[in-house]
C-alpha cells in the first residue's frame, strides 16, 4: 500500500474516519457522475428510492434527518433535483409548510443506475474484509451514529475538564 493512501502512524481514530469518509465521497461522485449526479444528491435519491419503496412520501425535514443532512441543504438539492426531471416536490397536505418530495419515473431510473453502480463500489471498498468482519464493521458503524456527541465548544470542555479529574 503507498504511503499516499495508508495512513500515517499514530492516525487518530477520528482521522481515520474523516479520511474514510472523504475517500468515499470522491469515489461515489466519480461514480456518479455520469449519471449527472452529485455524492450529495446520490444520497438524497437512494434513500429517497428506498424510503418511496417503503411507501414513504418523506418529507424535506424527514429526509435530511434521515440521511444526516442539513435541512437548508436538502432543500437546495431538492430543488436542483427538481429542476433536473428527477424528482417532484408537492406541499403535504398535513403541514402546507412542509414539502414531500417523490422520484419521477426518471428519477427511479436513474437512482437505480445509480445505487448499482454505488454497490459495485461499495464492494471494493469492503473487499478487504471478509463477510464476518464487514458485518462487526457494520455494527460498529451503527453504533458510533447512534452515539450523541456534544452540540457546543461549552460541552467539549466540560468533557476534557471531566476526562482531567478522571485522570488526577
Amino acid at each position: 500500500m503507498s504511503s499516499v493512501h495508508s495512513a500515517p502512524e499514530g492516525a487518530t481514530p477520528g482521522f481515520l474516519v474523516w479520511r474514510l469518509s472523504m475517500k468515499w465521497c470522491v469515489a461515489v461522485d466519480r461514480a456518479v457522475a455520469p449519471l449527472g449526479l452529485t455524492h450529495a444528491q446520490y444520497s438524497l435519491v437512494a434513500s429517497l428510492y428506498g424510503m418511496g419503496r417503503a411507501g414513504e412520501r418523506p418529507s424535506q425535514r424527514r429526509l435530511a434527518d434521515h440521511t444526516g443532512l442539513e435541512a437548508l441543504y436538502v432543500s437546495k438539492l431538492a430543488r436542483a433535483l427538481e429542476a433536473a426531471g428527477l424528482l417532484e416536490r408537492t406541499r403535504d397536505p398535513r403541514d402546507p409548510r412542509a414539502m414531500q418530495l417523490a422520484l419521477t419515473e426518471r428519477g427511479s431510473e436513474v437512482t437505480r443506475q445509480a445505487i448499482d453502480v454505488v454497490h459495485v463500489l461499495l464492494g471494493q471498498l469492503l473487499e478487504p474484509l471478509d463477510g464476518p468482519r464487514t458485518r462487526a464493521f457494520t455494527r460498529d458503524l451503527t453504533a458510533l451514529l447512534g452515539t450523541p456527541l456534544a452540540a457546543s465548544a461549552d460541552a467539549v470542555g466540560d468533557n476534557a475538564n471531566a476526562h482531567e479529574t478522571e485522570q488526577s
